[in-house]
């Protein structure tokens, strides 16, 4: 988990030197790893539109954030065989540069080499119609998701349900996968088998006793075919006729006749419905036969990590599921999905991450030259018994440096803009 701070500086002669004085502060303790964050020029237009806006990005933020948890928890839910592999899908599209745009990257790797996409989000837009496309896109992701989640949920609830009923006890668990035919006397006008679950500590009680249970009882008919810690699971053959006194008389004796019923199209519909929930839960999620390169990020040293797929050309969040899901070959449709609309989301939030820092930075500094200022982020990593350190060196070196931006950032008072906010990497 990496910590990450958002700092703008205005882009006066002076503060452009801010990076570089962070860098010297933070290097003496190994505090930090700081890198640039490009941010376009946007239009700006009225100060009132953007305090608005900054109450819209500030939402939209907190719901960028819930949807890529829930999403990354969906991943998590489907890959239940294999959770140790759950980080090596959370990953997002390349954009470093044009020839890597075909490549997965980590996400630490995706936000200390941030670049505005240009194509999705056009900057010659006003930023309400930035904020506008992002929301969409994102809204549409969850429609989706919701949609997806409560199909694989049904799928998944069904088939503990059947589960369920092939654990437990003999007096509750379903006995098509125990019984076969040739247990049963069957078609029969007279006789009819029943079943019995007889105490393990009863077996001889049982097989002294149970032919003088009642009159007429098939002579030698009782079978063990199942039994369990507790007991075991007996046939007994006997005439229709004394078949309640016989339950009477074997309660009496603490013998349960589990009311039974051998239906064999009942029994195979019921195995088959099992064969297929299995079924359509495993395709859900399948180990993807696309290389996944294992290990972390660590700071200083950060590398980028790279996956390779097979469609440079991704549709974006909103296009047909049929074009989205034609990547990934050799996962299942939902593990799938979720792989490339975590990608969509995740970017989608580090564009408001943007957006909220560029409008917060005008808001509190208007009279700054906001098209050319500095930016740049600080994944901090916490190392033990320095967590507290990073912002006081900052406030420092905004004190030195008269920034009032990075000052309001460190103390958290423009939400999650210039607050910490934390990513998986």
């Amino acid at each position: 988990m990496s910590e990450f701070w958002l700092i703008s500086a205005p882009g006066d002669k002076e503060n452009l030197q801010a990076l570089e004085r962070m860098n010297t502060v933070t290097s003496k303790s190994n505090l930090s790893y700081n890198t640039k964050f490009s941010i376009p020029d946007f239009k700006v237009g009225t100060l009132d539109s953007l305090v608005g806006l900054s109450d819209e990005l500030g939402k939209l933020d907190t719901f960028a954030e819930s949807l890529i948890k829930r999403m990354a928890q969906s991943v998590v839910e489907v890959m239940e065989d294999a959770k140790g592999k759950v980080q090596e899908n959370l990953l997002a599209n390349g954009g470093l540069k044009e020839k890597m745009k075909c490549l997965k990257i980590d996400l630490t790797s995706f936000v200390t080499h941030f670049e505005w996409d240009m194509a999705k989000y056009p900057v010659k837009q006003p930023l309400v119609g930035v904020a506008d496309t992002l929301t969409k896109q994102l809204s549409q992701i969850e429609m989706d998701l919701k949609s997806r989640t409560a199909a694989y949920d049904t799928l998944r609830l069904s088939l503990e349900n059947l589960e369920k009923k092939s654990t437990g006890n003999l007096f509750t668990r379903t006995l098509s996968d125990i019984v076969n035919k040739e247990d049963f006397v069957l078609d029969s006008e007279y006789l009819i088998t029943l079943l019995v679950i007889v105490p393990k500590q009863s077996y001889t009680q049982w097989q002294k006793t149970y032919e003088s249970l009642s009159d007429m009882v098939v002579p030698r008919s009782t079978k063990l075919i199942a039994e369990d810690s507790e007991g075991g699971l007996f046939t007994v053959t006997l005439f229709r006729k004394v078949m309640d006194d016989f339950k009477t008389k074997a309660k009496e004796n603490k013998f349960t006749v589990r009311e039974f019923y051998y239906d064999e199209k009942e029994i195979k519909r019921e195995r088959e419905e099992m064969t297929r929930l299995l079924s359509d839960k495993k395709q859900q999620y399948q180990t993807s036969c696309v290389a996944l390169k294992k290990g972390s990020s660590t700071f200083p040293d950060h590398k980028v990590k790279v996956t390779p797929l097979g469609n440079p050309d991704r549709p974006a969040a909103g296009q047909p599921d049929r074009e989205r899901e034609s990547e990934g070959e050799g996962e299942g449709p939902l593990l799938r999905w979720l792989k490339v609309n975590f990608s969509e989301a995740f970017i989608a939030w580090i564009h408001i991450k943007a957006l909220r820092v560029f409008v917060e930075s005008v808001l509190s500094s208007p009279g700054s030259c906001h098209k050319a200022l500095t930016w740049f982020s600080a994944p901090v990593p916490p190392p033990c018994g320095c967590r507290g350190l990073v912002p006081t060196q900052i406030r420092s070196e905004c004190s030195s440096a008269s920034c009032p931006s990075i000052s309001e950032a460190c103390d958290g008072r423009n939400g999650g803009v210039g607050g910490r906010w934390l990513c998986s990497s």
